[in-house]
């Protein structure tokens, strides 16, 4: 099968050889001649067969938009267009109902795998029409783990993004969860060994997992974690998250407390700490830290 691919960084530079080495023939695009296979856009679309399929891995936002208008006004009758990128699932819905009059359809695919994706595959998690899922499987195919896990149509247009912001959602609270864990461990005065202890967790444990191995694997690099400095960011879909559990009236605890914890985390001295320690020394009297 033939793909076009936009976008060729740490991501989609790896899906382009994974899906490549499954026997399948990528053209791609990226702004790094370097990394490109054409020119630009139109040589891409000029390289493929019809109905062609082009994925798009690029930034979301004005990124993706610009990129997804430019195909538009490329490709043909038949063709597809799917968006493998962090765009927000509101996104999709309108970005389906353009193309359609063009008769280009469109599938939103959330894609977790990172930087270890090309060897470990990716969990693509897809939305929109079940015939054009079917026309890609394929590619899913190249890209998936192998066995029967790592493959979702979740949906119609936008589902594939929904689930992967839930996805990301999840891996804030996971993440916050081994960070506390670590530093509970670190400040115990009984505990002298504690990337052992972290090790030993990863086989046996119920709280083994692929994030537990790579802070083992931090750990190992850097053993009190000295060269880093802690200050978290967030790309979105934590704050997305949030705001869909607020929407449909969902409990999500640890969801909120992990991202308002990010943005703690980038603050020197916090206002509202200072606050606290205002009220505290008026109220009590109690000493505050000048």
């Amino acid at each position: 099968m033939q793909l076009g691919l936009i976008g060729l960084g740490r991501m989609g530079g790896n899906m382009r050889e994974r899906i490549r080495a499954a026997g399948h023939e990528v053209v791609g695009f990226d702004h790094n001649a370097d990394k490109s296979d054409v020119g630009n856009l139109a040589e891409l679309v000029e390289k493929l067969a019809t109905p062609r399929v082009v994925w798009t891995m690029v930034p979301a936002g004005q990124i993706t938009e610009d990129t997804i208008n430019e195909l538009a006004g490329l490709l043909s009758e038949g063709d597809i267009i799917i968006d493998g990128g962090n765009s927000k699932f509101t996104d999709d819905g309108p970005r389906a109902e353009r193309l359609k009059p063009k008769g280009i359809h469109y599938l939103d695919v959330g894609v977790s795998g990172g930087v270890w994706g090309i060897t470990n595959g990716y969990a693509l998690m897809v939305g929109g029409d079940a015939e054009i899922v079917e026309h890609c499987k394929p590619i899913f195919e190249a890209l998936k783990p192998a066995g029967e896990f790592g493959f979702a149509h979740a949906g119609p247009a936008g589902a594939g993004h929904y689930a992967k912001m839930i996805h990301n959602g999840i891996e804030y609270g996971m993440m916050q969860a081994y960070g506390e864990g670590y530093e509970i461990l670190l400040a115990s005065e009984l505990v002298h060994n504690v990337p052992a202890v972290i090790k030993s967790w990863r086989e046996g444990s119920v709280v083994k997992s692929w994030l537990l191995d790579l802070l083992d694997r931090a750990l190992d690099e850097d053993p009190t974690l000295e060269n880093l400095k802690g200050y978290v960011e967030d790309t979105g879909e934590g704050r997305w998250t949030v705001d869909e559990a607020v929407r449909l009236a969902v409990p999500a605890h640890v969801l909120a407390a992990s991202i308002f914890t990010r943005f703690e985390s980038r603050q020197d001295d916090s206002p509202a700490m200072k606050a606290v320690a205002a009220l505290r020394q008026q109220f009590g009297g109690h000493a505050v830290k000048r």
